[in-house]
């Protein structure tokens, strides 16, 4: 099922030429280069366009100069230039404003996998510049588009054990193998890498502590009790683990919003194969106790999804 359109594809096209930076943030792994890149071959400008990796030290040091006069000579005659994992840069902020401000004529993407350090870096200097989007793993709406509806019905109970990440749709029989490398690989790069964790064991505890209780109402004070930390630590690692783009987290609904605001949460996973595997639980269906979890969490899952890709504006908290 390679090769699979991104309902995204189509409103970022529009954006090309307006002048404005296209910022594509979320989860590793989960297609942003290959959608830009899929983009560039399509595009008029693909015979004058770069892709600049920020995981590689001497792209990450250029980045970093901050100098028009510098950043000339990396541009050159190129009209389309995509930079990848830009938060690995320091203050990429600025040396995004410096180059739309200088190259008005070239189309700017970037792309980042968190936004620990991205959505913070980026939003001051590029007020006015720039439109961001988020991007998931595969949406129903895609597959059955590659597909057909039949087809994907068939295969979803293997969804909802497995998920949505591409490199697991694209390689059947080879889910467990790829998920668990995701997690032990990928999960909490962006979050140790950007912040200041003490007690790493304690995230890795609180995540798996979060996949069971999917769907139900969170305390923060009996996880923190559980897991031996504070209350404020709990909610500062939820945090992290959200601009991570591990979960989310939905209030209450209430026809008032102060009052939603007021109550408890319930914490959702973006992929349902990645809840399963911090369980290390790839029992298919029939066998599983946990079917209405997994039920609710790729309903509300895809219903977040649909509104990213779509670009429609839903208030979660």
């Amino acid at each position: 099922m390679s090769g699979i359109k991104r309902d995204l594809e189509a409103i970022l096209a529009s954006k090309i030429g307006k002048g404005k930076v296209l910022v594509l943030i979320g989860p590793r792994q989960v297609g942003k280069t290959t959608l830009f890149k899929t983009m560039l071959s399509k595009s008029r400008f693909k015979d004058f366009s770069q892709y600049w990796n920020c995981d590689e030290s001497d792209v990450r040091a250029l980045l970093s100069q901050n100098s028009s006069a510098r950043f000339s000579s990396l541009v050159g005659k190129s009209k389309f230039i995509v930079i990848d994992e830009a938060q690995r840069v320091k203050d990429i902020g600025l040396s995004l404003k410096i180059l739309c401000d200088n190259f008005p004529n070239v189309q700017f993407a970037v792309t980042g996998s968190s936004s620990l350090d991205l959505s913070n870096t980026i939003n001051e200097p590029l007020t006015g510049r720039k439109f961001e989007y988020n991007l998931f793993p595969f949406s129903t709406n895609e597959l059955v588009a590659n597909s057909a509806l039949l087809e994907e019905a068939r295969r979803l109970e293997t969804r909802l054990v497995y998920g949505f990440y591409p490199d697991v749709v694209n390689n059947p029989g080879d889910e467990k193998e790829i998920l668990l490398n995701i997690v032990s690989s990928y999960l909490y790069k962006d979050v140790f890498e950007f912040q200041d964790i003490r007690k790493p064991a304690v995230i890795e505890k609180l995540v798996q502590a979060l996949a069971l209780q999917v769907g139900s109402e969170v305390s923060f004070n009996e996880l923190g009790n559980m897991l031996g930390v504070d209350s404020a630590t709990v909610q500062r690692y939820v945090d992290l683990l959200e601009k991570a783009y591990i979960i989310f987290h939905l209030h209450s609904y209430s026809r008032n919003a102060r009052n939603e605001l007021k109550k408890s949460v319930k914490i959702y996973f973006y992929d349902n194969g990645v809840r399963n595997a911090l369980l290390s639980n790839f029992s298919p269906c029939e066998l599983r106790g946990d079917m209405g979890i997994l039920w609710e969490n790729f309903l509300v899952s895809e219903r977040v999804k649909n509104n990213a890709f779509h670009n429609k504006i839903a208030r979660r908290t």
